[in-house]
């Protein structure tokens, strides 16, 4: 039987009996068990009246939340509150507003019914999200393309600020003779960064190229298969959004040629490839944003060794905090 007492006890479960036992058992004096014990008199009344009533038993802490609680919500009222939060996913202050609220009492409503947060519904649907893995590596992958601008030379404005960030673009553009947009401000470029994440395993791969074309994603698509075929990984389906590169003639080709069932996720449902979008949080925050580069070069440099620390030793929370390579079929080759 656990005697934890909260934090802020004057005494604990021991001495609250040693204390109401000498005034109970032993016919000691409040005043003097209570001087003993460096209580006041009251608090040593309290437990010899529950010792006296209850025994040990009536030694432990009691919770401090009331019997009755005639200012709470009333349910019908909760269930409006509900019904918004749920059907409408409308914040504290909107649904507040509709239904003549203090904001905090319905945010306290929304946190005891456990919806104060909608991570788990689709906002489309309003649905519970219904999450799937598929059961072995190669099953499925997902492919897609994040766009970043380049890093100028000098650091770009999140670590220098605005006014030289602008500078060193400026001055990168001019020396590589980059175009200008039609408001006359320098242009460096955009790293096309193509990225592979397996379904079952999270094992992913990136390229990081100049352009999204056609042509690019099947070269990427083939050295990606190649890639997993060397780990032990024969890859079945792929799975893609609707861009051009991923709907045109030379990629269902490619995906015939090498025998892979293509897949395209539903139109306006980024969510459909989830995990893949998902990867592309962590490696903007892991490594394209993750500290300061002084060009375009360094930051590129430092991203084969990222993914390598990604796959091989980050522990993935949907995995179990495992590291993505751990769930590879040929064990014997996670260190390739």
């Amino acid at each position: 039987m656990s005697h934890a007492t909260h934090a802020n006890a004057a005494l604990t479960f021991r001495a609250r009996l040693r204390l109401a036992r000498l005034i109970v058992d032993h016919d000691w004096s409040i005043p003097r068990a209570a001087e003993r014990y460096d209580v006041s008199w009251k608090t040593a009344r309290k437990w010899a009246d529950r010792y006296a009533a209850e025994g040990p038993a009536g030694m432990l802490d009691r919770s401090s939340r009331p019997h009755h609680q005639p200012n709470r919500t009333p349910q019908p009222m909760v269930r409006k509150i509900v019904h918004l939060r749920w059907k409408q996913r409308l914040g504290p202050v909107e649904i507040g507003d509709r239904l003549g609220m203090a904001t905090s009492t319905v945010h306290a409503v929304l946190v005891r019914c456990r919806i104060n947060r909608l991570t788990h519904i689709d906002r489309a649907t309003g649905e519970p999200i219904r999450r799937y893995e598929h059961e072995r590596p190669g099953d499925l992958i997902h492919v897609d393309v994040k766009k970043l601008g380049r890093v100028p030379d000098g650091g770009g404005w999140r670590y220098v600020g605005r006014q030289e960030g602008e500078k060193n673009r400026s001055a990168t553009a001019t020396r590589t003779g980059g175009p200008r947009s039609k408001h006359g401000n320098p242009l460096i470029g955009t790293c096309y960064l193509h990225t592979v994440v397996d379904d079952h395993s999270r094992v992913a791969y990136v390229e990081a190229h100049d352009d999204e074309t056609k042509e690019t994603a099947t070269e990427v698509l083939r050295n990606a298969v190649a890639w997993f075929a060397a780990r032990g990984v024969n890859v079945q389906r792929v799975l893609s959004d609707n861009g051009s590169c991923y709907r045109s003639n030379l990629w269902r080709e490619t995906c015939t040629d090498l025998g892979i069932t293509s897949k395209h996720t539903r139109p306006y449902r980024p969510q459909t490839n989830g995990k893949i979008e998902r990867f592309h949080r962590t490696l903007a925050e892991g490594w394209a944003f993750k500290k300061f580069y002084t060009s375009e070069t360094v930051r590129l440099a430092a991203l084969r060794p990222w993914v390598h620390q990604y796959n091989h030793h980050r522990p993935h929370s949907a995995i179990g905090k495992a590291a993505p390579i751990t769930r590879l079929d040929n064990l014997a080759g996670h260190h390739i």
